[in-house]
């Protein structure tokens, strides 16, 4: 009976500190576990935090280049439309495709097919880059052709393709390609830029008569 009751409280003693050591066990398990996880929480919002700085670097930097490039092109946009020389005359009209029609001669002489946008000039180079400007109405095209002949003698320094003559006049569209459809043949006053000198034969400077 005795020896019963010792081997009790020593079962009871012994699952008693298998019980503690089985506790223990698991709150060592949890407290190194918990620090790996505190751990692997500051690294990963380390990464997130380099990483919206790195992208916000990007950020600025592709804005800094959007912004230089705008600049870059408004400066060229600019440079391209400032005059070189500039000035006013009377302007008369005419369309030359060489179909004989009107008189025409041939094809324009600056070896481009005539179109809206195409002038005659008695000398400046041919492919000069050029804007006339009436009554608040502009137009930018280029020396593609010789003339006016003759009245070039008289003041008019510029004959304009029919659109634009039309266009500068009113704002309307001529009736057909040869006819302006108003009994206007001239304008006066025409403002004309030089934006661009060609390449091609011709004389720069103020506009000379033909011949």
């Amino acid at each position: 009976m005795q020896q019963r009751a010792i081997n009790v409280v020593l079962t009871g003693i012994t699952s008693a500190a298998m019980a503690g050591m089985l506790v223990a066990g698991v709150a060592a398990a949890s407290d190194d576990s918990a620090p790996s996880g505190d751990k692997r929480l500051l690294s990963q919002q380390a990464m997130n935090t380099q990483e919206h700085k790195t992208a916000h670097k990007g950020g600025k930097k592709d804005s800094a280049e959007s912004r230089s490039t705008s600049k870059d092109s408004a400066k060229r946009a600019k440079k391209s439309s400032k005059a070189l020389l500039s000035g006013k005359t009377i302007a008369s009209y005419f369309w030359d495709d060489g179909s004989g029609v009107n008189g025409d001669t041939g094809a324009p002489a600056g070896g481009k097919p005539m179109q809206k946008g195409l002038f005659a000039s008695p000398s400046w180079p041919l492919h000069t880059k050029v804007r006339v400007t009436y009554d608040g109405r502009s137009v930018t095209g280029f020396v593609g052709d010789r003339g006016p002949g003759s009245p070039s003698h008289r003041g008019v320094m510029l004959d304009l393709d029919t659109y634009t003559f039309r266009y500068l006049l009113d704002g309307e569209k001529p009736s057909s390609k040869y006819n302006a459809g108003t009994g206007e043949g001239h304008i006066k006053g025409v403002k004309w830029e030089v934006l661009k000198w060609g390449s091609g034969a011709g004389k720069r400077g103020a506009p000379r008569p033909l011949g």
